[in-house]
């Protein structure tokens, strides 16, 4: 790391710092669910360290902090990984009480190998299978998530969050520009935060759900859209904080609310002639278009469980609740789980809407353009098109998380695109977590099983 390093910054990073002394560099990276791991360190000690040490088993541990036993055969001794900086995403985390830059950092070993199984890695190596047959692969994603009333008792159900007005937020209100306004200090916080950042967003709007909101970016390169929707999480999150309330990015956070989706939109350009693949020479569809389509409705099952990594993720998948039941497609058709928009031919795109917003952005991404990847090689051909409601035809994707993960783990095309040692890292922490869930006995369970059967 030069001296000078201040000089290289984003733009935006460059911005924020102007007139101010930097007093600390958050470097971070993603784990398995996409919590930010990692040091807080002065700004002087960043500059004088190209690298910094993690151990490699912050990618076993679940998300109640249990560890699996994915350390492979040398047993579990926390070997460390070497992190380096990508400060192409260096930015602001305005919300600091002082001035702080946060960095992604990229994991690898000893001999300077990516680390197999950290999330960012395994997007960056699907990115590079596209890019190796001459591809571009473009992602939009749709962020959606509930503001709710602070909750500190696991026990007590989620409620919606106390509005401007003095009002619960309101179900049943989708674009009602009058519910976005109940929560104007929220999103005020988020603008600001994400402008200080240099992020930009393509609209804010009211969802569904009482107090849920989606948020859309513009569509670009998956990794750095990846590390948005990664950066985004903690930044909603922090705004909430503000203003007394939470963000929460759980795919079913209230019962008989629609479910918090991340709908990611896809298509695929032509490396050299910036040509979208999608497109015939008269505007019309091609056999790409299809095959990606025909990839996702094949393969997107044994992937749902990056597509819906908790038990939770399962409960959105309902009938009439703004959630798909199965993999039909269809145009400019909300019942379908894969969807294409009406668009220009040039814009024209595939809409994946299976992915829930719990899910790791990276790994779902990643997870979603393998599947497309396999269609266009493989020459796969979708079913018919969905041309009714989606939801009068039956269910074809796995229900409970047990079942996904066998899915996951008998597919040998996944194995091969996101790579063996992560898919097996990967299927041992989750299978953890559903083992620890499976021992806890639900409010139902009491209510209805303690004194009938």
């Amino acid at each position: 790391m030069t001296t000078d390093w201040l000089k290289d910054l984003p733009e935006a990073a460059k911005t924020y710092l102007e007139g101010r002394r930097l007093d600390e560099v958050e470097c971070i990276i993603g784990d398995l669910p996409g919590i930010a791991r990692g040091k807080a360190v002065p700004a002087t000690k960043f500059a004088r360290q190209p690298y910094f040490h993690l151990p490699d088993s912050i990618f076993f541990q679940t998300i109640t902090g249990d560890w699996g036993e994915a350390a492979g055969e040398d047993g579990f001794i926390e070997r460390d990984m070497i992190l380096r900086p990508d400060m192409s995403t260096a930015t602001a985390a305005p919300w600091t009480g002082d001035w702080t830059l946060q960095v992604i950092h990229d994991a690898y070993d000893r001999d300077g190998d990516p680390i197999p199984f950290s999330p960012r890695n395994v997007l960056k190596r699907v990115v590079q299978m596209y890019r190796d047959k001459g591809w571009e692969p473009v992602v939009a994603p749709e962020m959606e998530f509930y503001l709710v009333a602070r909750n500190t008792d696991p026990a007590k159900e989620i409620q919606p969050m106390m509005g401007r007005s003095g009002r619960p937020a309101a179900a049943r209100q989708a674009y009602s520009m009058t519910a976005v306004d109940e929560f104007g200090p929220v999103i005020d916080d988020i603008y600001d935060f994400a402008e200080a950042m240099g992020m930009e967003i393509d609209g804010i709007t009211q969802e569904g759900g009482a107090g849920q909101l989606e948020i859309n970016l513009r569509h670009g390169d998956p990794v750095k859209l990846a590390d948005e929707v990664f950066y985004f999480k903690r930044l909603i999150r922090e705004a909430a904080l503000r203003h007394d309330c939470f963000a929460t990015f759980m795919a079913k956070p209230i019962a008989d609310e629609p479910g918090s989706a991340m709908h990611v939109h896809h298509s695929v350009m032509n490396r050299t002639r910036k040509q979208n693949l999608f497109i015939g020479p008269q505007g019309g569809e091609t056999d790409m278009f299809y095959h990606f389509i025909g990839g996702l409705q094949r393969h997107l099952p044994a992937a749902i469980a990056m597509l819906a990594p908790y038990v939770n993720s399962y409960r959105r998948y309902v009938r009439e609740q703004a959630a798909p039941i199965n993999l039909s497609w269809g145009r400019d058709n909300r019942t379908t789980g894969i969807r294409v928009p009406i668009s220009s031919p040039e814009a024209r795109r595939v809409e994946n809407r299976l992915a829930g917003m719990d899910c790791n952005p990276y790994l779902g991404i990643a997870a979603s353009l393998a599947c497309g990847y396999l269609g266009m090689t493989q020459e796969i051909r979708p079913d018919k098109q969905q041309r009714g409601d989606a939801y009068n035809g039956e269910p074809d994707i796995p229900q409970v998380m047990g079942q996904a993960l066998d899915l996951f783990d008998e597919s040998d095309d996944l194995r091969h695109m996101l790579g063996g040692e992560f898919c097996r890292v990967y299927s041992i922490v989750k299978r953890l977590e559903y083992e620890e869930y499976l021992q806890v006995i639900s409010p139902w369970e009491r209510e209805h099983l303690l004194l009938n059967v």
